[in-house]
């Protein structure tokens, strides 16, 4: 009985510096917001659409949504082929980043984790978090983060500690790549989520090196998935991109290219591919 005014009063001030905490980051997001940062900063443009856009309030602290366990399967049901072809690249690359405190997880066009690799001891830090299978990760809801931000720029990023735009959020460090379809659409983020303080930045160069070479593996398995009667080519690389993948049928016509072949092929990745012959 005689520590317990110890104890309450270690509370208090532990709630003290929660709230500071809180009221520090929200100002410093309101403050790169107001400067006008938005026009050269792709975070400070992040912070800008989470704020005025979807009316989110870095300070808010309620956990992120969930799917019901009806919902969670149903969007599992639809991205069944994204499923199946990216087991095998989760598996090796988490056995690449596992033992340093990281988590994979692979969601859908909406932001949505559908699949996941994780330690058991980091489980219920993750999970406590809202970084678990069936929890909305969109811009919409959660605000800068690594899936919902690479859902709206597209590239291979890192949204690290307190580039969150949520304070609740500014403990993980989030490596996200895009992965688009068999026919160049975006249907997924390969993400590497660590929730340790330790992360370098160096590190952190590895693992966006990593998930993207990751993601470009499940887009290839995809995409033979997809064209399993064809022939498939790889196109030469270039600087900006990776070789792509090009799929040919019985008679010699081209009716497949992935998206990095249609960029190394001056084709937009918006626009229907019509058979041609692979000679052209």
């Amino acid at each position: 009985m005689v520590r317990r005014p110890y104890i309450i009063g270690l509370r208090e001030e532990y709630q003290r510096d929660e709230e500071l905490k809180l009221a520090h980051h929200a100002a410093r997001v309101e403050a790169a917001i107001e400067s006008g940062q938005a026009a050269r900063s792709a975070l400070v443009a992040s912070w800008r659409r989470s704020s005025r856009l979807h009316q989110l309030d870095p300070a808010g602290t309620r956990p992120p949504q969930r799917l019901t366990e009806a919902e969670f399967q149903q969007a599992r049901e639809r991205i069944a082929p994204l499923l199946r072809a990216a087991q095998a690249s989760m598996d090796r690359l988490y056995q690449a980043v596992g033992a340093a405190g990281c988590c994979v997880l692979l969601a859908n066009h909406d932001g949505i984790p559908l699949e996941r690799r994780g330690h058991a001891a980091d489980d219920s830090t993750f999970e406590e978090w809202g970084l678990w299978t069936g929890a909305i990760w969109n811009e919409e809801h959660e605000g800068t983060n690594g899936i919902g931000t690479c859902l709206i720029e597209q590239r291979v990023l890192t949204i690290d500690r307190e580039q969150h735009f949520f304070t609740r959020n500014t403990l993980l460090s989030c490596t996200a790549a895009p992965i688009y379809d068999e026919h160049a659409r975006l249907v997924g983020v390969l993400d590497v989520s660590s929730c340790r303080a330790d992360r370098t930045d160096a590190f952190a160069s590895l693992i966006a090196l990593a998930a993207g070479e990751a993601a470009r593996r499940i887009e290839a398995e995809l995409f033979r998935n997809a064209f399993a009667n064809a022939r498939i080519v790889l196109t030469p690389p270039t600087e900006a991109n990776g070789g792509g993948l090009l799929a040919i049928d019985s008679d010699d016509l081209v009716i497949g290219a992935t998206r990095s072949a249609r960029l190394a092929l001056g084709i937009p990745p918006d626009r229907a591919l019509r058979p041609v012959p692979a000679a052209d």
